[in-house]
């Protein structure tokens, strides 16, 4: 066993951050899989799988840490929350690709806010982890480039390496602010998901389908318009992806959302048009691609 690991375990466990064992030197879980389980112990009633054998229980950390030299994992999901991965480009040749860490800080001033001040972790491979509460009632799941590159989430579903875990890489290390802020209003507006609209009806009621996507779009249009300062970057990217799907059933085209995007930002600006412009492409970019075509507009 390696005490420094499970103090590392303890300590998470101590934040109320639900801990289970990773590979020595990895990041994956150490935990057995479906295939392999025997159906005793903890599995007695059914398989039971990382995130569910996460705990807060310390002697049933140090009971586990005893085995071996384990990294800490921290389920993100049952321990409340929401933690945003700032990773650097793989390919060390790309000098000119900003990280994560850039474009996120880019994201927090086209929102009007600076970089939040919260518990964050060094990663191994240099990129940083910030920690913060979820909200109650909120289930967010894990994003994977959705935001912006290089910028990841974990959380329901998720789980990150904490400080203290070595791999070959190098070390995972807390760097400052001892608590995890609460999510700010503006990120969990941006990833919260698009508000689904009533499937497009087709063939005798595609006029009502039509309809539906004129409603969408000057309701949507007027939310950007009315947005106030810190959540019209967030709302404006909302309005897109949820706009997106309407451009991905055919009812919409693209041009028409985004001139109808263009002006109501335009008439509510804070930033120069290109940083809406940019919100505006990413978000119908990314639910036209998450969307199924139904004779899609040009």
């Amino acid at each position: 066993m390696s005490e420094h690991l499970l103090n590392a375990a303890l300590d998470a466990a101590a934040r109320g951050w639900h801990v289970f064992p990773l590979r020595p030197g990895t990041k994956r879980p150490a935990l057995h899989g479906e295939k392999t389980c025997t159906g005793t112990g903890p599995c007695a009633a059914g398989h039971l799988k990382w995130e569910q054998r996460a705990t807060t229980d310390p002697d049933r950390i140090r009971a586990a840490w005893s085995r071996a030299p384990f990294n800490v994992g921290i389920a993100t999901g049952p321990s409340g929350l929401i933690v945003v991965d700032l990773d650097v480009p793989k390919d060390k040749g790309s000098s000119d690709a900003p990280c994560g860490a850039t474009t996120f800080a880019a994201l927090c001033e086209r929102a009007g806010h600076a970089v939040p001040d919260t518990y964050r972790t060094r990663t191994a491979s240099g990129g940083t982890h910030l920690y913060f509460t979820a909200p109650p009632g909120v289930r967010l799941t894990n994003t994977a480039g959705s935001i912006a590159p290089l910028v990841d989430t974990r959380a329901q579903g998720g789980y990150v390496v904490a400080a203290g875990s070595i791999t070959p890489a190098g070390r995972y290390e807390a760097l400052s602010a001892p608590v995890a802020a609460p999510l700010p209003g503006w990120l969990l507006s941006t990833l919260q998901p698009a508000r689904k609209p009533v499937q497009a009806p087709t063939g005798a009621v595609t006029g009502r389908s039509r309809r539906y996507a004129d409603v969408a779009l000057a309701n949507e249009t007027r939310n950007v318009a009315t947005a106030t300062d810190g959540t019209r970057n967030a709302t404006l990217l909302r309005a897109a992806r949820a706009l997106g799907r309407l451009i991905a059933s055919g009812d919409l085209t693209r041009t028409q959302v985004e001139q109808a995007l263009r002006e109501a930002a335009a008439s509510n600006a804070t930033q120069p048009q290109h940083y809406y412009d940019d919100v505006i492409r990413r978000g119908l970019d990314w639910s036209i691609a998450h969307n199924p075509a139904r004779g899609r507009a040009a």
